[in-house]
């Protein structure tokens, strides 16, 4: 019975091969018995799931999608987000993680994500979504194979590393079995759900893709606010409705941008880029006047925006210091901090 599903199931899901290609998978495991019983009893449901997240996150896939692919991750881990989060920006977990890629405080202050009272960066497309490809890149390179990525993703890199050593194999039909139990059972149908969503997704006749009701979608982009702005104010200057900002920007509680920095970004579509700079008048913010300068050693993860908010510094301050072509950094490089004299008297102590 399960050798003539899995026949059908070919032809069903054509696209297996392409997904499994994506996460490293053996395309033997589309005969896998237990993958098998696994879509028989779930497929109907995920439909209905993944249609109702495509609606949900229609508006934030393009730039999700331009992202991974960017930062050679491939598009397929879209559907680790779907999987996560149903593509609802402010989803919050039983266990307070939160976001479109679920993130934990703890990790998510590893991957320099603010969470504080007034903001939370988890909630914000574009800084949760970088700080998820940094993630499963990390993880891919610890791993070798993309599959196992996504399951260290949802159990842990400790876990992942155990399950192998035990199991003394990586392969994927051994870690998720069921009886021998390598890995929890949430990760062993996270997997699985990851892949048969991504089928359904890839799939000619569903893929978001292919899907022609998304040919007008719009990518977002990023712009710089001032500290106190009100989004229903921007979204009076842009002609936009406010729900729609809101909904775009859930980092921001109350739809207030804070006053812990002078300047935010926010996001927008794209489209509304011009009526944006025309319309926003942005007052130069006063800084703080740079008198001196001290030395960094840039250790492995760190970045440019990381540095400059350790220093209380301006990240394009340090950039032009150091004469830098790009925000890349080589670690060990020394560059040079403009900081304000009471920083400088802090680092100095």
């Amino acid at each position: 019975m399960s050798s003539i599903y899995a026949v059908s199931l070919e032809h069903k899901y054509p696209s297996y091969t392409y997904v499994f290609n994506e996460f490293d998978v053996d395309e033997s495991y589309v005969y896998d018995e237990e993958f098998i019983s696994f879509v028989s009893k779930h497929e109907k449901n995920l439909k209905s799931f993944y249609k109702h997240s495509l609606r949900r996150g229609k508006e934030i896939l393009p730039t999700m999608q331009g992202l991974l692919v960017d930062d050679g991750v491939s598009d397929l881990f879209i559907y680790l987000a779907m999987v996560e989060s149903g593509f609802s920006t402010d989803a919050v977990s039983p266990k307070k993680a939160v976001g479109l890629w679920q993130f934990m405080p703890a990790t998510a202050k590893h991957y320099n994500l603010t969470v504080c009272n007034s903001y939370d960066e988890r909630c914000d497309t574009v800084s949760a979504t970088s700080a998820a490809i940094h993630y499963i890149n990390k993880l891919h390179k610890q791993f070798g194979k993309w599959y196992l990525a996504a399951m260290a993703y949802n159990c842990g890199e400790g876990c992942v590393s155990r399950a192998i050593n035990r199991a003394r194999t990586d392969e994927l039909s051994i870690l998720t079995d069921e009886r021998s139990k390598y890995v929890p059972r949430e990760t062993r149908q996270y997997i699985k759900k990851l892949l048969l969503l991504a089928m359904i997704g890839e799939n000619l006749t569903l893929g978001f893709s292919n899907d022609k009701s998304n040919d007008n979608e719009n990518p977002l982009i990023q712009v710089d606010v001032l500290a106190g702005t009100s989004l229903k104010e921007i979204a009076t200057l842009l002609k936009m409705k406010e729900e729609k900002l809101l909904n775009l920007n859930r980092s921001l509680k109350n739809g207030l941008v804070p006053y812990d920095k002078p300047l935010y970004k926010i996001t927008i579509p794209i489209e509304k880029m011009y009526a944006f700079y025309l319309r926003y008048e942005q007052p130069i913010p006063q800084k703080h006047y740079k008198s001196h300068m001290i030395s960094h050693n840039v250790t492995l993860g760190e970045t440019l925006e990381s540095i400059a908010k350790y220093y209380e510094a301006d990240a394009e301050e340090i950039k032009i210091s150091n004469h830098l072509a790009d925000e890349y950094l080589a670690v060990d490089v020394l560059l040079v901090i403009p900081v304000t004299q009471t920083v400088f008297e802090k680092v100095s102590k």
